[in-house]
């Protein structure tokens, strides 16, 4: 199974890993320009290493977080996560059109809401199969 998502993660990451995280570090970037946004640029980052290397990884809600995780994340949705999760979508469109490309657009669908939320969410190994998450 490792040997089958790193095949998966190298080619996600040619194909549109790549491209995503970049999208995840210039909003990091943005968020740490911003002297108050600070928390949320290191979710970004968090985010971007997630979307460089998703398969053999799963994102998973945090028991500690509480209002104020709710509270950034409608921040978040407003400022920047929209746009990624857009980005994702449209990402994951030409994707599906070839047969290859399918589990990479589903992938891409799956990052969608950690895209949307990321505050309390944490993202950690699997031993599971791509389709069991």
């Amino acid at each position: 199974m490792k040997v089958f998502n790193l095949l998966l993660n190298a080619l996600w990451l040619v194909f549109c890993g790549l491209w995503m995280a970049i999208g995840y570090l210039i909003a990091a970037l943005i968020c740490f320009v911003l002297i108050v946004t600070i928390p949320f640029g290191i979710a970004s980052l968090r985010i971007a290493g997630f979307v460089l290397w998703p398969f053999g990884r799963t994102a998973v809600d945090r028991p500690d977080a509480g209002t104020g995780s709710l509270i950034g994340n409608v921040v978040w949705v407003i400022f920047a996560g929209w746009w990624l999760a857009l980005g994702h979508l449209l990402t994951s469109i030409p994707l599906f059109v070839s047969i290859i490309g399918i589990p990479f657009g589903w992938a891409n669908l799956k990052l969608i809401p950690i895209s949307l939320m990321p505050l309390g969410r944490e993202v950690v190994q699997t031993d599971q199969g791509f389709a069991g998450r």
